[in-house]
């Protein structure tokens, strides 16, 4: 506002002398409207250059956050998912006190902090940032405390048994199961959907809702206990459950895939690209096939690709082979969606 100021302090030098309802001075009527410029673009009124660009909003603050330590060296923090206002969430950081410590993609809603102190409280909040690198507001607080080391405890607690559970509507399920035993007490158990952990509680828990699923898709559950040591028990007996819902619908996949390759340093590569599937959330893992066996995975770390991603792997010295290749996603809830086309490259010329 310096420079309306300094406008308003020129102007007010020389009266206002109306006649007939006009500025006398042409001068003067030439100011007045530079002042008023001024105040337009000063104050952001019609203009487009307001620091947002788009005027969107950061996400909101992650609700439901709960944390629970998962041995006496670490804890495992969960939260809600959160719908951004103008654009999807794209990562979301865990913060212990006022330092970051985790930073995880928006296709996931927890994490395990480690490398903690035995017998300490610790706080967490989390907060959610969109595509547009906007970082919401902190979630409430939620503390934790890490219980005593124990030590030389090598003894991992029994498998969990009697795993039971049911659809709770057509996104989520309710799992129970019975307690294991440990000589030293069961601190967790973990859940996981196929090979993917997708929550955890406290030792004494023997019972939890697991959300975030899809309608009318087949989900396979495991629970596994954990002590204080971090041993962690075999998984007990998998559970099918199947969630309510259309279930006809294909599950998704990558499209506008392509496949190509090249020749450097004596080798061939094949070269990938494709339009990631259009999912709630970010997905951050792809599993190449190639000649109808998985072959490697794609894993992304930080900022995964929205719009086309691409990738190369290495196919051998002999030039003229042809392979068959397809890819597809892991989903956020953590299934596989479906194929993408299988296309057929060769490397290189012929002999």
């Amino acid at each position: 506002m310096r420079g309306v100021a300094v406008a308003v302090a020129v102007l007010s030098r020389r009266p206002l002398a109306l006649r007939g309802g006009a500025l006398r001075s042409p001068l003067l009527l030439c100011g007045v409207l530079t002042l008023a410029l001024l105040l337009v673009v000063s104050c952001g009124g019609g203009g487009s250059g307001t620091g947002n660009g788009d005027g969107g909003q950061p996400p909101g603050a992650p609700a439901g956050v709960t944390a629970e330590a998962g041995s006496a060296t670490s804890v495992h923090v969960m939260w809600n998912t959160v719908a951004a206002a103008s654009a999807r969430v794209s990562r979301y950081e865990v913060y212990r006190g006022t330092t970051k410590v985790k930073e995880v993609p928006g296709s996931e809603h927890m994490v395990d902090v480690i490398r903690l102190r035995p017998s300490t409280t610790y706080a967490f909040t989390v907060r959610a940032r969109d595509a547009e690198g906007r970082l919401g507001p902190r979630s409430r607080e939620v503390r934790a405390t890490t219980p005593a080391a124990t030590a030389a405890d090598r003894s991992a607690p029994s498998r969990p048994s009697d795993l039971r559970g049911r659809a709770v509507g057509d996104r989520a399920v309710q799992l129970s199961w019975s307690a294991s035993t440990d000589d030293r007490g069961v601190l967790s158990y973990d859940v996981h959907q196929g090979e993917t952990k997708v929550h955890s509680v406290g030792g004494n828990q023997t019972a939890t809702v697991v959300t975030g699923l899809r309608p009318g898709t087949r989900y396979s559950f495991t629970v596994r206990a954990r002590d204080a040591a971090d041993n962690l028990s075999p998984p007990g007996a998998s559970l099918r459950l199947t969630t309510p819902g259309r279930g006809a619908a294909p599950a998704a996949a990558p499209t506008g895939f392509r496949a190509s390759s090249h020749r450097s340093e004596g080798a061939y590569h094949i070269d990938l690209s494709w339009v990631p599937p259009r999912v709630d959330g970010v997905i951050t893992e792809y599993q190449v096939h190639l000649d109808g066996r998985p072959a490697t995975s794609v894993v992304y770390g930080g900022e995964a690709p929205r719009d086309r991603a691409t990738y190369s792997f290495y196919a051998g010295r002999e030039a003229g082979v042809s392979h068959r290749v397809r890819i597809r996603a892991r989903l956020p809830d953590g299934t596989w969606g479906g194929f993408s086309t299988e296309r057929t490259v060769t490397t290189g010329p012929g002999r």
